[in-house]
């Protein structure tokens, strides 16, 4: 099984080239949000290439490497079938199926910024960014620790991190509210 070790590179390399664009397409979403509310040409100028770099992003690295890992993810499970019977590994395919969700909803979100009819507002989607770090963390620990008991020390990880995430945009929040510059 010599192939076997390539085949998990391969997935690890997609799986993080994955999620390089899920952690960098939300900032883009902030950014052009942003852009909506500058006067013109300021506003029509970077929009156009804000546009351009979403759309690159999500569909030449984001979408391709999403395939790419499940494709890579799904032969190492045809390689290893006992892995299917693990609880851990049930655990860590409820959190895939959530980053599916994630990255779906990322899409639409994706395609009404495109359409500039996106509602939401840049705090939210620099929210919305830290939801693939949030599955990162819990699938990370539940590969490593491979127990389906100990995810659960990785999750209230995830919490405090969250908690700590919050504190954080808050204070950046007023930080930017009093330096707009910051």
């Amino acid at each position: 099984m010599d192939y076997y070790n390539y085949i998990k590179s391969f997935h690890l390399i997609f799986v993080i080239t994955w999620f390089a664009g899920l952690f960098y397409i939300p900032r883009l979403f902030v950014y052009q949000i942003e852009a909506n509310e500058k006067p013109s040409p300021e506003k029509e100028i970077l929009s156009k290439q804000l546009k351009l770099m979403a759309k690159r992003l999500w569909f030449i690295i984001t979408w391709p490497s999403a395939i790419l890992a499940t494709i890579f993810a799904i032969w190492l499970l045809i390689i290893n079938p006992f892995w299917l019977h693990q609880a851990w590994m049930h655990v860590k395919l409820a959190f895939v199926f959530l980053l599916f969700i994630y990255h779906y909803k990322t899409h639409i979100f994706y395609k009404q910024l495109q359409n500039d009819s996106c509602k939401k507002t840049s705090s939210f989607m620099r929210i919305w960014n830290e939801g693939a770090t949030f599955i990162l963390f819990a699938v990370v620990f539940l590969v490593i620790l491979k127990s389906a008991i100990n995810w659960v020390w990785g999750v209230v990880g995830i919490l405090v991190l969250g908690v700590l995430l919050m504190l954080g945009f808050k204070l950046y929040k007023r930080i930017r509210e009093k330096n707009p510059e910051a």
